[in-house]
């Protein structure tokens, strides 16, 4: 499970990724409102903790971007704001549950898992063309038939599922699958375009990821297929 940690205080950020990173879950960290917002409109997380009181964008903001841009992502919203008021905004804004500073990392981690429950069949999939992506176990679908995924190959094709017909640059996938600090280079995404590909033409899908130069990569349902989608 991937969560986006959004909070400006740097040191509660790194404490939160490092106490979900400890019980198994994969943190990524922004530190305002704007990257956050970035972040979670890749639609590549399974929940985003998001402060309010952010620089450029706040939390709330942000929320409605998120609910706008019809991401669905369970959002815990987390406030030194104890009013109804505010409680009652952050809820209307799309958050899922609202957590009010200072809160016992008990509590944090009993949220963070009855919103990941919550989400149940919503997150299991995702699906282009013919072909579906099983999340829980990296196994890529079209048919009868199926094969599964290593991890980099998983991460690589489930954010080109979330992306579908838009331009997903190779600096992108860089950064979302190897990280920021990574030494890896464009041609690792290269190498891991073409391992894809030849899966899902293994697997018989009608998926294809074309390249456009400059870019990025897309995927586009092969027309020629008697089994394409209209």
């Amino acid at each position: 499970m991937r969560i986006l940690v959004v909070e400006d205080e740097k040191l509660l950020a790194d404490s939160i990724g490092e106490l979900l990173k400890h019980h198994g879950f994969q943190v990524e960290v922004a530190y305002d409102g704007e990257s956050g917002l970035q972040y979670g409109e890749l639609g590549v997380y399974d929940l985003v903790i998001l402060d309010v009181m952010l620089p450029k964008l706040d939390g709330f903001q942000v929320a409605r971007r998120l609910r706008t841009a019809r991401v669905g992502t369970p959002v815990l919203m987390l406030t030194a704001r104890s009013a109804v008021e505010d409680r009652v905004t952050g809820l209307n804004a799309g958050a899922d549950y609202y957590l009010t500073k200072p809160f016992d990392t008990r509590e944090l981690l009993a949220c963070v898992n009855a919103l990941l429950r919550r989400q149940g069949d919503q997150v299991d999939q995702m699906s282009f063309g013919n072909t579906t992506l099983d999340l829980a176990s990296a196994v890529l679908q079209c048919g009868g038939n199926s094969i599964r995924l290593s991890a980099k190959e998983f991460d690589v094709m489930r954010l080109l599922l979330q992306w579908g017909n838009r331009n997903l640059s190779k600096e992108l996938i860089l950064e979302r699958v190897w990280g920021y600090d990574s030494e890896a280079v464009e041609n690792h995404v290269e190498v891991y375009i073409g391992f894809l590909r030849k899966k899902l033409a293994g697997i018989g899908s009608n998926i294809r990821i074309e390249a456009i130069r400059r870019l990025g990569y897309h995927l586009e349902v092969n027309q020629d297929d008697p089994q394409a989608a209209p």
